[in-house]
């Protein structure tokens, strides 16, 4: 059954990741005219899944990353295993390019939307070239926003210094590091840091790398084989209280694993966070998320086994600490590191990377979309600064959603495949409603 308006107007969706792919797809099914707008023109694929490199692999086994909630099993039927592989995320990204192939209501625009304007049938979209797209609802998934300018960084070469890690400077960067064997510092240890060291080991690199953050953690390992579940209801699980919340997982530790405790409120973490009261959530993000992250954001065996084998041979070096100043040569930085336990480290490299991970204060977004509808009272940040503020259904304002991580300050952990997709079905099912009522 066709649901769009009578002028035919298609949903307009900003953003050509999975977030806004299945979006698409989703609607396309309930018969609604989509038209996907990005940037990049990586549709299907986004920023993640449009790596070229082999070496850069899914975080999760193939059995949890089906894009269908309905079909868990879709993604490893389709890689053609047994679900416990962890695929490179470029064939995961022909995965979704396939899926978003198959919907025949989709259609694609390459370019930048820089303003959207309600009118009496929906809302005009305004892309950087001048043109104009009419749309019934208007649909944000911008993904992760880039990060922003590294405190100190300013004035420094673009060549020695690479603030955006999916950047295309960044590409030409780990080259020009391969081919000199320069010495490389990366801000940050987390999962950006990951890819980054091994983009540098695929390309031949044997220089010394330094990682630092102010606690030094690097993301833990998926166990393999992976260990016995250990499920939980959720009225085990305290709620409204971080400390209480944060004693019963030591317990819970204790007694299955930190891994095991992790999973098990997993699928919890949506009451969890909703039931902790503001000044609570301000305290997870301050002193808890770190630790959070590296557990519940794991990496692949095998990956794990790389990284602990360069720090083994003392190729990498992950440090503690925080950068005191940063200054430039004609040939390198100079960075002096204030070293958590008290000491002062130098390093001189020929390249930093900025992997601190994407920008963590919406209210700094550059997009200019974003400022927009800002300025117009359209959308909203959300209490915490993490992205806008939506409702339970996502909404951010009259025929207008968002999806993935502008969502975060709801919803919190939306960021990863099995969480998005499901937001992704229920966004379109909203969607077809609406359109139907006003039909």
């Amino acid at each position: 059954m066709r649901s769009e308006p009578a002028d035919g107007r298609p949903v307009a969706i900003i953003g050509g990741g999975f977030a806004g792919a299945m979006t698409a797809a989703h609607l396309s099914a309930r018969g609604i005219p989509a038209l996907l707008i990005d940037t990049a023109e990586r549709f299907g694929r986004g920023l993640a899944y449009s790596t070229r490199q082999p070496v850069h692999i899914l975080n999760v086994v193939t059995a949890k990353m089906s894009a269908w909630p309905a079909d868990p099993a879709h993604f490893a039927t389709w890689s053609g295993d047994d679900g416990t592989t962890f695929a490179e995320r470029r064939e995961f990204g022909r995965y979704v390019e396939e899926q978003l192939a198959a919907a025949p209501l989709v259609k694609r625009a390459g370019g930048m939307a820089v303003d959207a304007e309600r009118d009496e049938g929906g809302w005009t979209v305004t892309l950087s070239d001048g043109a104009k797209v009419a749309a019934s609802a208007l649909v944000l998934a911008l993904g992760n926003q880039p990060p922003a300018p590294f405190p100190g960084s300013d004035g420094l070469p673009e060549q020695r210094f690479v603030n955006n890690p999916w950047s295309d400077a960044a590409e030409v960067a780990i080259a020009r590091a391969a081919e000199s064997q320069s010495d490389v510092l990366i801000l940050g240890t987390g999962l950006t840091m990951i890819d980054v060291v091994l983009s540098l080991a695929a390309a031949g690199h044997e220089g010394r790398i330094t990682a630092v953050s102010r606690r030094g953690l690097v993301p833990r390992a998926h166990v393999s084989p992976p260990g016995a579940p250990s499920p939980v209801s959720l009225e085990e699980v305290p709620l409204g209280s971080l400390m209480a919340l944060w004693r019963w997982l030591r317990i819970r530790s204790a007694e299955v694993g930190f891994r095991a405790a992790v999973d098990a409120i997993r699928p919890h973490s949506l009451a969890i966070w909703r039931s902790l009261p503001h000044a609570d959530r301000r305290r997870f993000l301050r002193h808890a998320r770190p630790q959070w992250d590296v557990h519940r954001h794991r990496i692949a065996p095998q990956v794990a086994e790389q990284i602990k084998g360069m720090i083994a041979a003392g190729q990498l070096d992950i440090i503690a600490g925080r950068v005191a100043s940063m200054q430039a040569s004609a040939d390198e930085l100079e960075i002096s590191i204030a070293r958590r336990d008290g000491r002062e480290s130098v390093r001189r490299v020929a390249t930093a990377f900025n992997c601190t991970g994407p920008l963590g204060d919406i209210r700094r977004t550059a997009d200019p979309l974003l400022r927009a509808l800002l300025a117009d009272g359209e959308i909203s940040f959300d209490s915490l600064s993490l992205g806008l503020e939506v409702d339970e259904r996502s909404k951010a304002g009259p025929s207008l959603w968002a999806l993935g991580p502008l969502t975060k300050g709801m919803y919190w952990e939306i960021v990863a495949v099995p969480d998005i997709r499901g937001q992704a079905e229920a966004v379109a099912s909203d969607i077809h409603k609406e359109l139907l009522s006003h039909g």
